[in-house]
Order: structure tokens, then sequence, then C-alpha cells
């Protein structure tokens, strides 16, 4: 069956355009990265539920959820390893001398200096009156910049600075080999107000985003379809009751209702988790695939073989499974891709509400985080959520408009 689709004249237009195999491709990435990062998550959670004592190891996989929680710098550092101001330098330098200057004032200086986590950037590994020493250059170093005005008008106050950052690279050495490639990675994109890599985020996004696109487009197409087939075969009461359903569900406005089943989860013991999410989307965006399905139903079931196959005495079951569906499949197809942009476009809107995903980073997470950035001209994080949207968003349009071309009747 599948040898015979592929020989079909519709796969071989499809397959013909450079854009829809450019898409698929664009696709395939996003879909690998969810699997990667997926496959492990879901091995460590069953361990933990099998066994409650069991603690998953810090960094399983390719990236999870605590690395996407974790500070990696200081906050809103720009991406791309652009340097920012010098005003930003100088704060940056000041956070990360007050770290260490804190941790030795402690009763237990080498606990507190074992816990300063940013990700693979540690403190330096001296004796405390090493640190001790290097902090307090640090801090007189600092005490004469801080009295500048405006460090962009004095030349010399920028060497200090220079002399300052140096000061800060040996209480926090850059680390070298796969550690070095590591941290280059996840500061690619700068950080956020809280100091966690936009970067590790907004990829860690995408198995958010596939997880509710997949589920939400498949339980949608598979509900709405398996409705609008047997209301438009079936006819009589099973037709009038599938009406009456998508009519009532389509009277009440799309956002509106989807925030309503978005809220009845609030303070269950599925909030948190992205069953709200799946559920507000499965029971909204079903109603389009039942139509289509219906009508082409309607429209098929008039046909010359399928009226052959009834005077031939099949069964009415028979004649939807062998007839009807096979030949409504690329509607099933086309649909269904159309319902995952709806629904990573929808999770970004319920996500800025405040209904969404409330754990763990997404892309509508991001960007609702984001408004206060964006007041103060930081655009890394808002830029690079629309980016990932963007473009998984615009490939799947691209496969869905190769579909329609190559599968659709009305665009032969």
């Amino acid at each position: 069956m599948i040898l015979n689709w592929k020989e079909s004249r519709a796969a071989r237009k499809f397959f013909r355009s450079r854009s829809s195999i450019l898409a698929l491709l664009v696709i395939s990435a996003y879909l690998a990265i969810a699997i990667v990062i997926l496959v492990p998550e879901m091995y460590f959670d069953f361990r933990s539920w099998q066994d409650k004592d069991y603690t998953p190891p810090k960094n399983y996989g390719f990236i999870n959820l605590e690395q996407t929680e974790g500070r990696v710098g200081t906050k809103n550092m720009p991406g791309f390893f652009l340097k920012p101001e010098p005003e930003k330098r100088l704060q940056h330098c000041e956070q990360l001398l007050e770290i260490v200057d804190r941790a030795l004032k402690k009763p237990d200086p080498q606990t507190a200096l074992a816990e300063i986590d940013f990700g693979t950037l540690k403190v330096a590994d001296l004796p405390q009156p090493e640190l001790k020493t290097l902090v307090d250059q640090g801090w007189k170093t600092f005490d004469s910049l801080a009295t500048s005005a405006n460090l962009n008008e004095a030349p010399e106050q920028l060497s200090k600075l220079a002399e300052l950052e140096q000061i800060v690279n040996q209480l926090y050495p850059p680390p070298t080999g796969w550690k070095g490639v590591w941290r280059s990675f996840e500061m690619l994109l700068g950080t956020d107000r809280q100091g966690r890599s936009i970067m590790l985020r907004a990829i860690y996004s995408i198995k958010v985003a596939m997880q509710i696109g997949i589920v939400t487009a498949l339980f949608a197409v598979l509900f709405g379809g398996f409705l609008g087939v047997a209301a438009g075969f079936f006819g009589g009461w099973v037709d009038h009751l599938v009406i009456w359903l998508y009519t009532t569900f389509s009277s009440i406005p799309n956002l509106v209702l989807l925030v309503l089943l978005a809220y009845m989860f609030t303070g269950t013991t599925w909030d948190g988790t992205l069953i709200p999410v799946y559920v507000a989307f499965g029971l909204t965006f079903w109603i389009g695939p039942c139509r289509v399905l219906r009508g082409e139903t309607l429209k098929i079931k008039e046909l010359e073989y399928v009226q052959a196959a009834t005077a031939m005495g099949c069964g009415r079951v028979y004649i939807m499974l062998r007839h009807i569906i096979p030949n409504t499949a690329h509607l099933l197809l086309i649909n269904f891709s159309l319902l995952f942009i709806g629904a990573i476009k929808s999770e970004v809107i319920l996500s800025f509400l405040g209904l969404g995903v409330k754990r763990g980073p997404s892309w509508g997470i991001m960007i609702s985080q984001s408004g206060s950035e964006v007041i103060n001209s930081f655009f890394w994080q808002i830029g690079a959520a629309t980016a990932f949207m963007f473009g998984l968003v615009l490939a799947f349009n691209i496969v869905s408009d190769a579909l329609q071309d190559a599968f659709d009747p009305r665009h032969q």
C-alpha cells in the first residue's frame, strides 16, 4: 500500500516540490530534537515512578528540565558572544564578585563555594586565601570604576574594566575542551532575567511544542474524522447528532472555550501537566476535520463504485472502511498539518495568559516572561522563541500547501 502511494501521481507531484522537501527536512530536525529530549526524560520519569527513592542523574540526556531552569550566567546577557555596554559589563563583574565574596564569608566557605553553579562555569579551584585576594583586588578596581559617571567617555576607565574582567576570569576560569564547546552553546543566545540559558530553553520548548502539536492534531483528526465520516455515511439521527455537537461547540468563541477548558483543571492533580492543554485543544480542534470529512463523505457515497458495492450486498461498515475512509485519507493528512500549526499558536496564547504550560519552558512562557525585558530593549528571549516557532510553523505551512496541491482534486 505504501509503495502504491509513493508511485501515485499525487505523491510524485508532492516530492517534486523542492520547498516541500526542505520543509520536511526542517520538520524532521525538530522532531529528532524532540525525541532526543523526550526519550531519556520518559525513561527517568518511569524509574522515579517505580522507585520513589530513585534520584535521576543531574545532567542526563541532551537537554533536561533541570538544565533549562538552572543559572548559567548573570541576567540579560546578549547572545552571539556580543559584548554588552560597559555599564552592563561592570554590573556583570559586580554580581560575580558578590557571589564569591558572600560564599567566602559563610561559616563553611568550602561548601558554599562548591554550591556555586553556573552550568559548566565553576569557581576556580584555588586556596581560599588566594580567592579572597582576588576578590579584594576586584572590589578595589570596581570601586574606582563605580565613581565614573560614564564609562564610554573615559578610555582610561575601559582599561580598568578590562583588568576587572581578567580578575573575574581568574575567579571563574572559562572551561576548555567539550565543556568549553557546551559553554559556548548554552550562551549562544544569551541569558534571561534569571540568568538561565535562552538557547537551552528555546530548544527544550521544541519538545513541548511537538508533544502538544502531535497529540492534539492526532486526536482531533481521528475523533473529528470518525464523527464526520459516520455522520455523512449513515445520515439520519447520527448526522443530526453530530451536526448539533459541532454547531454547539462552534457557537462558542474558540479562545473563550480554550481558556474555559484549561481553567477547569486549575487546582486539580493534573494542574501543571500538559493534560489540560491536550483536553482544551482536543475538544475544540475536532470541529474542522469533522465538517470537512462529513462533506467529502456525502459526495463519495453517491459515486458509482460505492453504489455498485451497495448493490452487490456489501455491508455498510465494509463500504465505509474499504471505500470511504481510504478516499478521505488525504484530507486527514492535510487537516493534521493545519491543526498542528493551530495547536502551537494556541499554546503560545494560553501560556501567555498563564493557563497553558506551567512546568518547564515553552515558547509561550518565554514570550510572556520577556515583557519586562522588551521594555529595557532586551529582545533576545522573545526573538529566540519567535524564531524557533516561526521556523516550525513555516515548515508546516509549506507542507500543508504542498499536500493540498498534490492530493486535493480541487487543486489539480
